[in-house]
């Protein structure tokens, strides 16, 4: 399996509907998590739910077996068991035009952008012993960013290794407030064993 992550917004699901135009399975997480009864407790301050992270890895094993290449696509693929890991970029603006768009609130934005800035997802993928690939899909076609994807998976990725895609030029626009306010944004890292979590309207 490859896993296929991203913030919020960068645009996973696009990137999964291209893949499946072209033959390929992938897993939708949100919607695997939902049918097979894995979403847990609500968190109500950051309308989120808790996933059990051992429990939807598990879940996941028939995909495994499978012959060919299988995808799976969500903010949380990085910690499943996979063969590649490959991130989706976006710039900040963009990302959260993209977010406001989806309907998200404010502060939601903010932590997501924020979170993109500090390559959150980034570098818990690079904490596995996992190969990890990073796409930039700012302004990359759909196709291109599946064609990248592709690449990663069939070992033809030397072009993607993280480290090209740089947003701390952000940081001051976006970090602001939260100094300003004397608040410090909430980041949580999700170890194997521990439970991660999802929005509510959770699109992957």
């Amino acid at each position: 399996m490859v896993a296929i992550t991203g913030t919020p917004g960068t645009g996973k699901t696009s990137v999964a509907a291209e893949l499946r135009s072209r033959g390929y399975e992938v897993v939708d997480l949100g919607e695997h998590i939902r049918s097979h009864g894995l979403l847990g407790g609500l968190d109500e301050e950051r309308d989120t739910h808790e996933v059990d992270l051992d429990l939807l890895n598990d879940s996941l094993e028939e995909y495994r077996e499978r012959d060919g290449l299988v995808f799976m696509e969500g903010h949380l693929s990085h910690f499943m068991d996979c063969g590649a890991i490959v991130v989706l970029r976006c710039e900040p603006l963009i990302l959260a035009e993209r977010l406001r768009a989806r309907g998200y609130g404010e502060s939601k934005v903010r932590e997501n952008v924020q979170s993109e800035i500090l390559d959150v997802i980034l570098c818990e993928a690079a904490d596995t012993d996992i190969p990890v690939f990073e796409i930039d899909c700012t302004s990359a076609s759909v196709g291109t960013c599946a064609d990248g994807v592709l690449a990663a998976a069939e070992g033809r990725g030397e072009g993607l290794l993280p480290g090209r895609t740089d947003w701390s030029s952000e940081v001051d626009e976006w970090f602001l407030t939260d100094r300003e306010r004397g608040r410090t944004s909430r980041w949580r890292r999700w170890p194997r064993g521990s439970y991660a979590s999802i929005p509510t309207r959770y699109r992957g």
